[in-house]
């Protein structure tokens, strides 16, 4: 008696199956989904006495400007945030899931969340998409262990760093950095130098602008300083406002009525189409 062979998938590893699948779909003519072009500068930064964190406000759409004063540094924890680039939908979603499960093991351990959780659960969420979920993150707290600072790309894998950026500035943010970053900042020295990270990108990259949002982490306590500067104010607003009237005249209205067709059944008889 003949045993049927049966195509198993390969233990371990990855499945290609799907590339298969959109070979196909393209050479049938299928168009694959493009990307849309984010833009954000987030950065963060070990000092002396804890972790800093920093991000523009500017949402785009495209190339649309929809949200001038948007914010991109989420809480996770009493002890903990997180600076999120790429799809706001997506940083918004896994932040506050993430956030929730931190609640959720606080009341049930009674005590103060630890980084490297947060870092586990994002890591591991996003891992599990395959990069699909476009939420760049960095991550920054203060725990029983001191101070922690982690960036975490969309596909799931993590740096531990004494600074980082991510998003489209930050490139622009990280020549600042490595220039002029060094061990035992102040705090102070540590918001000064986050801040021009963030005007660097706001200045060198047209998808990020508007205000600087500032984060403090320390032992016991944050401080979150909401639009802390505004590099790039609008410089000129129109007294008048818009020029356009109020009451716009009307100047022809013309109604066409529509000719409808009434159909009239009589009790009994069948309805034809």
């Amino acid at each position: 008696m003949s045993k049927a062979t049966v195509d198993l998938p390969p233990k371990g590893g990855f499945s290609f199956d799907l590339c298969r699948r959109n070979d196909m779909l393209a050479k049938m003519g299928a168009k694959p989904p493009s990307y849309r072009k984010t833009g954000t500068t987030i950065v963060g930064l070990i000092f002396q006495d804890g972790v800093i964190l920093g991000a523009d406000t500017r949402a785009t759409e495209g190339p649309i400007v929809c949200d001038k004063n948007c914010e991109k540094i989420h809480y996770m924890a009493p002890n903990i945030y997180c600076c999120g680039a790429g799809t706001a939908a997506d940083t918004e979603a896994v932040t506050d899931m993430v956030s929730s499960q931190l609640q959720l093991h606080r009341y049930h351990t009674g005590r103060e969340s630890r980084v490297v959780t947060a870092l586990t659960l994002l890591k591991r969420h996003l891992f599990s998409y395959q990069g699909h979920v476009q939420a760049a993150l960095v991550l920054g707290g203060v725990d029983v262990t001191g101070p922690h600072l982690h960036t975490i790309y969309p596909h799931g894998s993590t740096d531990t760093l004494p600074f980082a950026t991510m998003g489209s500035g930050s490139l622009a943010a990280m020549s600042v950095f490595e220039s002029k970053y060094r061990e035992g900042l102040t705090r102070d020295e540590g918001i000064q130098l986050v801040a021009e990270a963030i005007c660097s990108g706001i200045f060198n990259d047209l998808g990020s602008g508007s205000n600087v949002d500032i984060c403090v982490i320390t032992k016991g306590q944050k401080e979150y300083l909401r639009n802390y500067l505004s590099p790039n104010p609008r410089t000129y607003i129109s007294e008048k406002g818009y020029p356009f009237p109020k009451k716009i005249e009307v100047l022809l209205a013309k109604i066409t009525p529509l000719k409808e067709k009434v159909v009239i059944i009589e009790a009994g008889d069948a309805m034809e189409e």
